[in-house]
């Protein structure tokens, strides 16, 4: 029998921690290989964990509501067939109890101790940095247990229970001298990393009113539009678009095409295969801005806006370019299909570079959307309506029309490429019937 430590894993791209929001195994349970075992919630998406090893569970490390870096443990598992010896990545054992030493005495209390690297000082989580703020607890003098020397709640929560606490008055004064700038630099970092969050305003709650917690991931929604408005320099284009054929061509086939592929053909799916054949033609739209250097993609991932009553998710049609409109018709539902059941995965999110929000169907004529960072354009479909259009010849009559709102990041995009790439969607959906057109 031997131990196994199981990390928090990087569920998408860009993720660097997550949230442990529910426990789905208890100490003492048996589990298989790829059992699911938790459930994490990122600033990307909500998944479960599975369990790397079968065997059974030792320890929960992390609790409920804990946040963790990528990387960090989470659980222990008594494997069976495996080594005595702790895997590499595991915490460091705690010395074994001397004569005179408390046996609830903290090691991190060590002030013998080689010091830790800048690096893994000064990389505390959340979780980390709550506890030890709510108990006052000098993290300078703290040795952790976890991988690279990182303090973990785990070492915070020992030394609680000892009751030794240390504070920045208990050190020696050359010790004290000596790390007398740390705290200011360890002060600074999580400060920074909420600068992009204003203070929350003081509102009055009266009777009556309703307060609403705000979840994991409504924040990671706030964190990421406030970025994309901060750091892109949005502007704005609009086009109206005749759309009057397409409506009849869609509108002929939709039942028959209900009956043979079990989903429906959505005007949808004809705007996003239209995008993606204009981004063949136009590539500089499918950039990203990347400091020094704009990064023209050579994929065409189309990001798809769907919404639940509480968050919205941006799941992705990879290589839209080479897919009919059936087959985008298929992934528009499929994708759908996994966020309203809540079986999305990280996967399923990550590649976008462009993103096109079917505003129209909640009724919206006109939006401006903010840039789904770090892609540098995102499309509004509104609604189609019927108006009265004058035509060519003079007369007056009534189409089908639909306006198509781009909001782009100006550092990488002008108003001249963009307008050009409005225009040749513009072009092929005005020409889209039965006649030029197949959804096969």
């Amino acid at each position: 029998m031997g131990i196994e430590n199981m990390k928090m894993p990087q569920l998408g791209e860009s993720v660097t921690e997550g949230t442990i929001s529910k426990w789905l195994v208890s100490p003492g349970d048996t589990v298989n290989k790829y059992d699911p075992i938790a459930e994490v919630q990122t600033d990307k998406v909500n998944a479960e964990v599975p369990s790397s090893f079968t065997g059974t569970i030792k320890e929960l490390i992390a609790e409920e509501g804990d946040t963790l870096e990528v990387g960090e443990f989470i659980c222990s598992i008594e494997v069976e067939g495996a080594g005595s010896a702790p895997s590499e990545d595991a915490p460091k054992e705690e010395k074994k109890e001397t004569a005179g030493e408390k046996p609830s005495q903290a090691p991190a209390m060590n002030s013998q101790a080689p010091k830790k690297e800048a690096g893994n000082k000064a990389r505390y989580s959340p979780a980390v940095l709550k506890l030890s703020q709510e108990h006052d607890i000098d993290l300078n003098q703290v040795e952790g247990s976890g991988n690279g020397g990182r303090i973990t709640r785990k070492d915070l929560k020992k030394i609680i229970e000892s009751g030794n606490i240390p504070k920045a008055a208990d050190a020696p004064a050359s010790q004290q001298a000596e790390a007398a700038p740390a705290p200011v630099k360890e002060q600074a970092q999580p400060a920074a990393s909420q600068k992009q969050a204003a203070p929350a305003p003081n509102v009055p709650v009266m009777p009556g009113d309703i307060e609403i917690p705000v979840t994991g991931i409504r924040k990671a929604i706030a964190s990421n539009m406030v970025r994309s408005k901060h750091e892109a320099p949005h502007a704005w284009t609009m086009m109206e678009v005749d759309v009057t054929n397409l409506v009849e061509y869609r509108n002929s086939l939709k039942t028959e095409f209900k009956q043979r592929e079990g989903f429906n053909l959505t005007f949808f799916a004809f705007f996003v295969k239209a995008v993606s054949q204009a981004l063949k033609e136009f590539p500089q739209i499918n950039s990203m801005w990347a400091g020094d250097k704009i990064i023209q993609k050579k994929d065409i991932n189309i990001s798809i806006a769907v919404a639940t009553d509480d968050a919205l998710f941006v799941p992705v049609i990879k290589n839209a370019d080479e897919k009919t409109i059936k087959g985008i018709a298929r992934e528009i539902t499929d994708l759908a299909g996994k966020v309203r059941s809540g079986k999305l995965k990280s996967e399923d999110m990550q590649g976008g570079t462009f993103t096109v929000n079917n505003t129209g169907s909640f009724g919206s004529v006109q939006s401006m959307g903010i840039i789904n960072y770090p892609q540098a354009a995102i499309l509004q479909v509104e609604s189609i309506v019927k108006r009265p259009v004058v035509m060519n010849n003079g007369m007056i009559a009534v189409r089908d029309m639909v306006n198509l709102c781009m909001s782009l990041d100006h550092r990488v995009l002008d108003g001249l490429v963009c307008g050009r790439f409005l225009q040749r969607i513009k072009e092929i959906l005005e020409n889209t019937s039965k006649e030029n057109t197949s959804v096969y």
